[in-house]
């Protein structure tokens, strides 16, 4: 999963450079052009990951892993070979229809017994997801601007492929499927839909940014010929808040009851959400975003943990599919958000999406808590 998001995060991050760079287009169409390619993998995904999480339920989901590592890894390939914004967008169609390798692990980790254990393993996932992106944007931005867009989408395929191989030949087959397993579901199909709501929430909360990255930092005192490493270094400081946050998950979880825990959380994130449009420097926009990545991150790995352990590969997928979700509604609303009014006013709105969250977390804990 650290190797996976790496080479995601390593592409992801240059990406809206590379679409400024070959399209044809006005600046607003090319805003627009941006949000929906980086969007449109996570949106396909959305739509797959529930019937891929419904086939890891009954087949070998380590196997179904390295498949599609595979075939990430050989679309990366062909996303280096796209030469208009079109063709652009049609690669990452198709990618997004096996951009769920994460819904395996998690499938992985609620075949565990113990619901602490698999509270801890659904937490080093997430940590190691949230590493790969502090490690992937740092990295891809300056590769990309020293070896190029395309050759940066190359070294991310090899990534993936190398993935593939090591999980293939290092990592021990899964505890098998409890008998049990697709016949438990959950409480009530409430739960499921609160937290799906919520990991939707406050995903789109963190995964919003990068696509306006090259409209905002300008504005904040950034020369424009910097703002690819500038960039860079934004979203690593969001991934470093991430991994702090998911790896503080399981004690917190310990401290305070979910009921509590996560309505605090997703009206702090709120806030400080909302307060970016204050900032006017970009390290007064960094020590924000710090806090308010920090604040929502260990949301997913808590709610996502309960439903885990007691839930079928079909249910565990449409969790997923909403954290997958949010990668194309975050870009996509900020890149038409923007594109028609201001910075300050995008912020108020995501800062609002996290807010109306917190009645959901409220009220969808209180049976999970007692």
């Amino acid at each position: 999963m650290l190797l996976g998001t790496v080479a995601w995060s390593f592409v992801s991050v240059s990406l809206p450079f590379h679409v400024r760079a070959i399209s044809d287009v006005d600046a607003a169409a090319t805003l627009r052009w941006t949000g929906f390619i980086l969007g449109i993998t996570a949106l396909t995904t959305v739509a797959t990951a529930p019937a891929w999480g419904w086939l890891g339920e009954r087949a070998d989901p380590r196997r179904l892993f390295i498949l599609t590592q595979l075939l990430q890894g050989s679309t990366f390939l062909v996303m280096a070979a796209a030469r208009t914004l079109l063709e652009l967008f049609a690669v990452r169609f198709v990618l997004g229809i096996w951009g769920a390798a994460s819904t395996f692990s998690f499938i992985i980790a609620g075949r565990e017994r113990d619901p602490a254990e698999t509270r801890r393993q659904i937490s080093y996932m997430q940590g190691a997801m949230t590493v790969g992106q502090v490690l992937g944007p740092l990295v891809g931005a300056m590769a990309a601007a020293r070896m190029g867009f395309r050759q940066s989408f190359v070294l991310g395929s090899a990534i993936l492929l190398g993935t593939a191989a090591l999980v293939q030949f290092a990592v021990p087959p899964p505890p098998p499927a409890r008998p049990s397993d697709a016949r438990r579901g959950v409480r009530s199909r409430r739960d499921v839909i609160n937290v799906t709501v919520i990991v939707l929430g406050g995903s789109i909360q963190v995964l919003f940014l990068t696509s306006i990255l090259p409209n905002i930092l300008p504005p904040l005192g950034v020369d424009p010929a910097r703002t690819l490493e500038v960039g860079g270094l934004m979203l690593f400081v969001s991934g470093v808040a991430a991994a702090l946050g998911s790896m503080a998950a399981p004690r917190l979880a310990e401290a305070l009851p979910e009921r509590r825990l996560i309505p605090i959380l997703l009206a702090c994130s709120s806030v400080f959400l909302a307060a970016l449009g204050l900032a006017g420097s970009v390290w007064g926009f960094g020590l924000l975003r710090f806090l308010q990545v920090l604040c929502v991150a260990p949301v997913f790995p808590i709610v996502v943990a309960r439903i885990a352990h007691r839930a079928g590969g079909g249910a565990i997928g449409v969790i997923n599919s909403a954290r997958i979700g949010a990668a194309f509604i975050g870009p996509v609303a900020a890149t038409t958000l923007l594109a028609w009014t201001s910075p300050p006013v995008l912020y108020a709105c995501l800062g609002a999406v996290g807010a109306a969250c917190v009645p959901l977390a409220w009220r969808g804990e209180g049976s999970a808590s007692a």
